[in-house]
């Protein structure tokens, strides 16, 4: 088919040889080669600047006009004449969307569109073709096509279809961060609880760094609310309506993370027996969230640094690096200067990460706020358990206030879960005993001892009530197993180290 250009409408117009003169001038607003009144084509409605288009076809005048049009639409747009020519394209850019011509000189369109689908190309594809039966459509579709449109075409036609493909590409986004905050609900309180200084400051804060585009380190205790805060600052952003994904980094092996951050394509590595996205590419224009980043092993946090400053990521497996945008929060319950120090976390990532570092109030420095959260959280329970609140007596709020909370809002919330079903408020908030409560004394040295003995004397005595259960200690202390499992290994250490010098002396 040859094409010619006629020119007069918003955008140029490719016309098959055959069409009539009056025809065309019918169709100078808007279409491609159809006799039907055009629809006329909104710039606005079709704006993808962050998508990505490669068009492959024999016919230099499709592939030109095909170009013009999407450029102006598209962050990026490029062409290929054959398959092979496309082939070289892809193996060093990528593509959101193919819009793939049948009839190619070598290889056929849907001979190519069979190999991209086995070797996990897993972007939408377009397939545009003047020569088609019911068959040849059966195996386009067979094949993975996204579409399958006829020339001549409308310019509206193909706009709509390429509208589809990334609307459907963004809904598949979308459902899988549903999947995950639905996993997950409940999980934290919804927004920031609390009107004491030192939160009214935080608030004032959020509201502030929110609204700019750079990364934030959140700093504070387990339970202290990081991923909350995370929330109110993506939900104060530019970036509201876009995904947020939140990963705890703790919470995956060390061997895995590579994978779920960036994902990986088929045959990466054992086990990898088709491509799979990363939770960069489903944060894609929103924000990711990464919680414990300390816990990053050291090669991770130099393929992170080299994200953040070039904006692209390479899948695992792929030579192909991969647009990035993505809004970076992080959060850590250690002190990362001094784990800078300590040569386990990387100084350049550190201060490319504390662009804004925000610290976090432990509990115990806002106890004004306890009664507030205690209201928020009864509430909360007492609808997913759909038993009656609990009433809150000063004596209980006053007992609570003055317990020091090492596990924070997250322990206090657990406290309300368990008193909601328990009936009754434990005199422990971190032991839930099965009997009726009764006032427990404070050892006698507890006063003056230091927060460090504070928290192990709190976390052994949770332990043991769980016997020995470091699962559901950790639950009841709203930490990860792996944090409570370093904090062991750590007293295991700092014991040897104790009884070496009382040895030499």
């Amino acid at each position: 088919m040859v094409a010619k250009r006629i020119g007069g409408g918003g955008d140029d117009v490719q016309m098959a040889r055959g069409v009539r003169g009056d025809e065309a001038k019918a169709l100078a607003q808007g279409g491609v080669g159809r006799a039907e009144p055009a629809r006329p084509v909104e710039l606005a409605d079709y704006q993808w600047p962050a998508h990505s288009v490669l068009v492959v076809d024999d016919e230099e005048g499709m592939r030109n006009f095909l170009e013009r049009t999407l450029a102006r639409r598209c962050g990026m747009v490029q062409s290929a004449a054959d398959a092979e020519h496309a082939a070289v394209l892809m193996a060093r850019l990528h593509f959101d969307l193919l819009v793939l011509d049948i009839a190619l000189p070598g290889k056929s369109g849907i001979e190519w569109l069979h190999e991209l689908r086995e070797h996990g190309y897993a972007g939408d594809v377009i397939l545009i073709t003047a020569f088609a039966d019911m068959e040849t459509a059966i195996d386009a579709l067979r094949g993975g096509a996204s579409d399958f449109i006829l020339k001549p075409f409308r310019v509206d036609q193909i706009l709509n279809s390429i509208k589809r493909c990334f609307e459907r590409a963004g809904l598949a986004r979308e459902n899988f961060v549903l999947r995950r905050e639905l996993a997950g609900l409940g999980a934290e309180p919804t927004g920031l609880i609390g009107h004491s200084p030192a939160m009214e400051q935080l608030r004032a804060l959020v509201r502030r760094v929110g609204q700019m585009p750079s990364t934030v380190l959140l700093l504070g205790e387990s339970g202290t609310g990081k991923e909350v805060v995370a929330r109110a600052l993506h939900r104060t952003s530019p970036r509201a309506q876009r995904p947020f994904v939140p990963l705890n980094c703790a919470a995956i092996a060390s061997e895995l993370i590579e994978s779920e951050l960036f994902g990986h394509v088929k045959g990466a590595f054992t086990g990898a027996t088709e491509n799979r996205n990363g939770l960069f590419y489903y944060a894609h224009g929103g924000t990711l969230f990464l919680d414990e980043i300390s816990e990053l092993p050291l090669a991770m946090q130099t393929r992170l640094l080299r994200v953040l400053e070039e904006r692209k990521l390479r899948p695992v497996g792929s030579e192909r690096e991969l647009p990035v945008d993505v809004r970076i929060i992080a959060a850590s319950n250690r002190d990362l200067a001094a784990e800078v120090r300590a040569g386990r976390f990387r100084e350049d990532l550190y201060y490319r990460l504390a662009v804004v570092d925000i610290g976090l109030p432990p509990l115990r420095d806002r106890t004004e706020d306890i009664p507030e959260l205690m209201r928020h959280f009864m509430q909360q329970f007492s609808v997913q358990l759909g038993v009656p609140p609990l009433p809150l007596s000063h004596e209980v709020v006053s007992r609570l206030a003055g317990y020091t909370w090492p596990g924070n809002v997250r322990e206090l919330r657990n406290y309300i879960e368990r008193s909601l079903i328990l009936g009754h408020f434990p005199a422990q908030p971190s032991a839930a005993p099965t009997a009726a409560p009764t006032a427990l004394p404070t050892p006698a040295g507890e006063l003056e001892a230091s927060l460090a003995e504070v928290e192990r004397r709190h976390i052994e005595r949770v332990t043991a009530a769980c016997e020995g259960n470091k699962t559901e200690a950790a639950r009841r202390l709203g930490v990860s197993r792996k944090t409570l499992e370093r904090k062991f290994a750590e007293w295991a250490l700092e014991d040897a180290a104790a009884a070496r010098a009382e040895r030499r002396a």
